[in-house]
């Protein structure tokens, strides 16, 4: 299962340069995280990396 950016994002970026697969983009109102490119972290990190760089806990399972 997939990350997904709330609508409670703030547009900061802070997510996008934490992602190790580059599955975060900025969207039209705030940054969204692909589905399909989505790993979870897993094999490169303990804790999904966009979560904990969130400042604004915008950021969930889906």
């Amino acid at each position: 299962m997939a990350y997904c950016i709330t609508e409670d994002c703030t547009s900061c970026g802070s997510c996008e340069s934490e992602c190790p697969v580059e599955a975060i983009s900025e969207g039209e109102d705030l940054y969204v995280i692909d589905g399909n490119l989505c790993i979870e972290c897993k094999g490169h990190f303990d804790e999904a990396q966009c979560v904990e760089a969130c400042p604004v806990e915008a950021i969930e399972k889906c």
